[in-house]
């Protein structure tokens, strides 16, 4: 499943969900990158 997560406050990385943390982030797969940051909430439809 694609996911976006945030890593610090201006950066956001989409990519393959790989497992979910126990404190709520989410580690996702970029290529052969693992990166670990906060889920991104979905936007919702206007």
């Amino acid at each position: 499943m694609l996911r976006t997560i945030a890593i610090g406050s201006c950066v956001s990385i989409q990519g393959l969900l790989v497992r979910t943390l126990a404190d709520g982030k989410l580690v996702i797969k970029v290529d052969e990158k693992m990166f670990v940051g906060a889920p991104v909430a979905a936007a919702r439809p206007s």
